[in-house]
């Protein structure tokens, strides 16, 4: 996914920075980093408190095979319906940030 469009898919939240890493994009807004992008997949941010509204929403929790078992990130995907509905992708966006701010702490 090229830059551009990263920032549009989050330009609700406002200025996004993203930075190259691990083979894919760190998205950063106010230094926090609130999202990915691995493999063209934008993934966003979740915590033990925002982990159930990912799950409800039939999200997929990033994991990635680490020395013979999968090792889980706090990343989600975007539910489908937000992929669709600039709403509802606001809101997504103000979970992940919210959840990368807790954390950060």
């Amino acid at each position: 996914m090229d830059n551009a469009a990263i920032e549009e898919t989050f330009e609700t939240l406002g200025p996004v920075t993203i930075r190259r890493m691990f083979g894919g994009k760190g998205i950063y807004f106010e230094g926090v980093i609130f999202a990915l992008e691995v493999d063209g997949e934008i993934l966003l941010k979740g915590d033990t408190e925002s982990a159930p509204e990912y799950e409800q929403a039939g999200c997929r929790q990033w994991e990635y095979e680490g020395k013979g078992k999968p090792v889980k990130m706090p990343y989600w995907s975007i539910p489908d319906p937000a992929l669709d509905d600039p709403d509802e992708m606001a809101r997504w966006v103000r979970i992940a940030y919210a959840a990368a701010l807790r954390t950060r702490k």
